[in-house]
C-alpha cells in the first residue's frame, strides 16, 4: 500500500448526487472518518449541485484529472456507466476502491463482500483485494440466503423482488408522488422517468422509452448472488417486479429443502448468517419496518403443507441504507 494511502484522509465519492452517495456520505460523517476530506464528484448533469460535506457547504464537481487524486477510498455510488467510465482514473489514483453501483460485480478483479460473507464462505477477510463490490440490497438478501440454505440441503430456490421507485433516484420518487396525485385528481398521468402508469400498479417491466430496465435489475441482482455465493451453491431463480412505493425492497423466495429440515434450524441457520429474524406469529417484515435499518429483515420461514420439503420466506430491506451502511463498514475493516 503506498505511504499517501495510508496516511491520507481523503474520501472519494463518485456519484455524490444520488440517494445512495448522500445516504453513504451522512453514513461516513457519523463514523470514524468524520474528520476526513470528502471529495464530491459526478456526471455533468449533476455538477454545481449544492450540498455540505463535514458541516459545511460543498458543491459536487465533474470529474476532471487529479479527482482522485491520494483518495485513500473511492467510493462509486452512481450509474454503472459512469463507474465504467471512471475506473481507470480511480485505479490508477491507487486508493482502495468500493463500488456500489452494480459495475464490478462480476469482474475478477473485483471482491463481493458484505458483513458475514467471510464467515459464510469460510474465508479470511480479502484485505489486500484492488477493488471491492458491494452488493445491493436485493443481491444481499439473496447471497445470504442462498449461502444460508445450502447448509440446510437446498435443492432449488426462487426469488421474486419487489422493487421501489428510489432505485431510480429522486426522478423516480418525483414521478411517483406526481402521479399518485394526477390520477386521485382525475388527471392524465406524466410518464417521464417510467413511460407507464407507475402508480397504483404493479408491473413487470417498463416502457420501451424508459431508460429504468427490470431485465437490468434483475441481471444486476443474479451477477451479484453469483459473485458473492460462487459457483459450488445452487444458484436461484430470480425475478423483479415494480412496487408502486417509494423506498424498501420486499421480497418473496421460495426454497425446496431436504427432507427433515424443520423450522426451528431454518430459522437458526438464517439467524446466523445474518438476518434479523421476526418471531412466528409477529407481522412481517415491511417496507415501513425496515426503514432506516442496517440488517435483512426476515420473517419465520413457513412451510407449504401440499408440498413437503418446500418452505416459503418473506423479507425487507432498506434498498439505499443497507448497502451504504456495509460499504462504511468496509471501508471501517480495511482501515
Amino acid at each position: 500500500m503506498p505511504s499517501f494511502e495510508r496516511e491520507s484522509q481523503r474520501i472519494v465519492i463518485a456519484g455524490a448526487s444520488s440517494l445512495l452517495g448522500a445516504e453513504l456520505k451522512s453514513l461516513l460523517e457519523e463514523s470514524r472518518f468524520a474528520a476526513y476530506d470528502f471529495r464530491l464528484v459526478d456526471e455533468e448533469l449533476a455538477a454545481g449541485t449544492l450540498t455540505e460535506a463535514g458541516g459545511e457547504p460543498a458543491v459536487i464537481q465533474p470529474v476532471e484529472e487529479g479527482s482522485f487524486e491520494k483518495a485513500r477510498f473511492v467510493f462509486f455510488t452512481g450509474s454503472a456507466e459512469f463507474t465504467k467510465t471512471n475506473l481507470a482514473a480511480a485505479k490508477r489514483a491507487g486508493g482502495k476502491i468500493i463500488d456500489l453501483s452494480g459495475a464490478l460485480a462480476l469482474q475478477s478483479a473485483a471482491t463481493a463482500w458484505f458483513p458475514k460473507l467471510d464467515e459464510l464462505l469460510g474465508r479470511n477477510f480479502p484485505a489486500d483485494a484492488p477493488a471491492y463490490a458491494i452488493p445491493s440490497a436485493a443481491g444481499t438478501a439473496a447471497a445470504m440466503l442462498t449461502l444460508a440454505l445450502s447448509k440446510c440441503g437446498a435443492r432449488r430456490l426462487t426469488f421474486e423482488w419487489f422493487q421501489p421507485v428510489s432505485e431510480a433516484g429522486r426522478a423516480g420518487i418525483e414521478e411517483l408522488e406526481s402521479q399518485t396525485g394526477q390520477l386521485l385528481s382525475f388527471h392524465s398521468v406524466g410518464q417521464p422517468v417510467f413511460d407507464v402508469q407507475i402508480a397504483f400498479n404493479m408491473l413487470d417491466r417498463y416502457g420501451s422509452a424508459s431508460r429504468q430496465k427490470l431485465e437490468a435489475v434483475r441481471e444486476r441482482v443474479r451477477s451479484e448472488t453469483k459473485a458473492c455465493a460462487g459457483t459450488s451453491m445452487v444458484m436461484p431463480s430470480i425475478q423483479v417486479i415494480h412496487a408502486p412505493v417509494f423506498y424498501g425492497t420486499t421480497f418473496s423466495a421460495c426454497v425446496e429443502l431436504e427432507r427433515g429440515a424443520d423450522a426451528g434450524k431454518i430459522a437458526k441457520t438464517c439467524g446466523d448468517a445474518g438476518f434479523a429474524l421476526h418471531a412466528p406469529g409477529e407481522t412481517g417484515p415491511n417496507n415501513v419496518s425496515a426503514a432506516g435499518e442496517k440488517v435483512v429483515q426476515l420473517a419465520a420461514p413457513e412451510a407449504d403443507s401440499a408440498h413437503p420439503g418446500t418452505w416459503w420466506f418473506w423479507g425487507a430491506a432498506d434498498n439505499i441504507r443497507l448497502p451504504a451502511a456495509n460499504a462504511v463498514k468496509l471501508a471501517e475493516t480495511l482501515a
